[in-house]
């Protein structure tokens, strides 16, 4: 059976239980996955909906489509034609993250436009560049409380592949507010209504700390994870009701994974499917096998799976970091058993480090040429105070068309995964060996490492080159990359 037959009656077998359903009014997120583009303005508003979240309702944000749909799915032939109208009850802006729009479109606040006000809406429009899995979240602590959505580009090679397409957007969720973690972290008391403008406004300023704090090599063990959470999600669901996605069996699927978590970096299991790693934050690369991958905070996964003819259910996991707290969703046949699978397993998921990174070859690499200028930045910073920051990363002035490269060092005992904003790098070298890595968007530096990127200055504007991590953002480790 083809994919496209195979689809048609794809919804008909999407096993959704019943509690989950009452509170998801919106359309399934395996509807919303297949869901196909169209020419013209699309329609998109940021809402309060609500959620079960441990057998609790949640209230939370979200990015839906008038007719319910989670997020956008685009082709790459047409152009990125967006209204936005805020429905959330509060002020906010979307960042288009793994696109490359121009530089008042990109949506960090006050980077050079204002928030979005409460029932404001306003209409984006630029070229959407080449395919890929990308995804859109608030630029603003709001990003915690599930303000994010898959925003997932296809080609026309993408729409005749004989595969089905599985969307998984990862994230950690509490009950308690962004401004209380915050606040907790940084070991004062209170939070409450904190101006999320002011907190973004207050990033660079706020980069220039000083020197005490700094973790130097043996000084400290290592830092995993500075927040418990009190669930992990896919798909805005727990392991203890899982989104089930119905599949063909026998049939072949790729798997767009994206890690919206705000501090939470995973390994997607696959379990007894061999998975074929075949794009990272959108790019393709080299096709790469493994059965376990990697992803932090702002990354993506494009996994392509060859199913057996069976009628046997396959889970898809997303282990935490050092812990046994997991999340996932379930691919199954149609009349497949789903064996019920807690949300905490036996074993700590692993560290997520640089292997896999080493091994990344782009398959469309940038062109070779010397670099016409080089940063060298320093990720400082520790527990203690919560203080985050770049050093060195205070006067990041480009020209346009120049070729950048940029050397972080992680001088810090947690990991850093660093996002540009507005432009696609190559990674070229991890801890002083040259390599011809992964094209990508965001980049896990982790302690004592080093990694080096270059990308070619071609979208004129001041881009943020941050930590994915919510609150490391949010308490410093942010800079600007500057066209003169």
């Amino acid at each position: 059976m083809k994919r496209r037959e195979f689809l048609g009656g794809l919804m008909s077998g999407v096993v959704v239980a019943a509690s989950g359903a009452a509170l998801h009014p919106n359309t399934s997120w395996a509807e919303a996955s297949i869901a196909t583009s169209s020419a013209g303005t699309r329609n998109l508003a940021i809402t309060k909906r609500v959620i079960e979240v441990n057998g609790k309702a949640a209230v939370v944000l979200g990015l839906l489509q008038p007719d319910g749909a989670v997020g956008l799915t685009l082709d790459a032939e047409l152009a990125f034609d967006v209204t936005l109208s805020n429905q959330g009850g509060e002020a906010t802006l979307i960042h288009w993250h793994g696109l490359a729009p121009p530089w008042n479109m990109d949506g960090v606040p006050d980077n050079p436009v204002a928030l979005l006000k409460a029932k404001e809406t306003r209409r984006y429009t630029f070229p959407v560049g080449s395919g890929g899995t990308h995804w859109m979240h608030a630029h603003t602590l709001q990003e915690q409380n599930l303000l994010a959505a898959p925003l997932i580009v296809r080609t026309a090679d993408d729409r005749q592949r004989d595969e089905q397409e599985v969307v998984i957007l990862l994230h950690d969720f509490s009950f308690t507010p962004a401004e209380e973690l915050l606040a907790k972290l940084k070991g004062s008391s209170g939070g409450h209504g904190m101006d999320h403008s002011a907190v973004v406004q207050g990033m660079a300023s706020s980069m220039q700390g000083h020197m005490s704090g700094m973790a130097m090599p043996g000084m400290a063990a290592m830092d995993l994870n500075d927040i418990e959470y009190d669930a992990y999600l896919a798909n805005d669901r727990t392991l203890d009701d899982p989104e089930v996605f119905t599949v063909e069996s026998g049939g072949r699927v790729r798997l767009r994974i994206i890690n919206g978590a705000t501090a939470t970096a995973f390994t997607i299991d696959t379990g007894t499917l061999t998975g074929q790693l075949i794009a990272v934050d959108g790019q393709p690369v080299q096709p790469v096998l493994g059965t376990r991958f990697p992803i932090s905070m702002g990354q993506r996964l494009d996994i392509r799976l060859e199913l057996p003819k069976s009628a046997k259910a396959h889970p898809i996991l997303a282990l935490r970091e050092g812990t046994e707290h997991r999340a996932g969703v379930i691919l199954a046949p149609t009349g497949a058993t789903i064996a019920r699978i807690t949300a905490r397993g036996e074993d700590s998921g692993p560290i997520v480090g640089l292997d896999l990174e080493t091994r990344l070859a782009a398959a469309a690499p940038l062109a070779v040429r010397a670099a016409d200028r080089r940063f060298e930045l320093t990720l400082m910073g520790s527990m203690s105070g919560y203080d985050w920051r770049i050093e060195g990363g205070d006067n990041l002035g480009v020209r346009q068309g120049e070729r950048i490269e940029i050397v972080m060092r992680n001088m810090s005992m947690m990991s850093h995964p660093m996002h540009l904003h507005g432009h696609h790098f190559q990674v070229v070298d991890i801890n002083g060996k040259a390599i011809g890595g992964a094209v990508r968007d965001t980049v896990v530096v982790p302690p004592m490492g080093s990694v080096s990127v270059v990308f070619d200055a071609n979208n004129a504007g001041r881009w943020p080159l941050h930590c994915h991590h919510l609150y490391h953002m949010a308490s410093g480790m942010m800079s600007f990359v500057a066209y003169a």
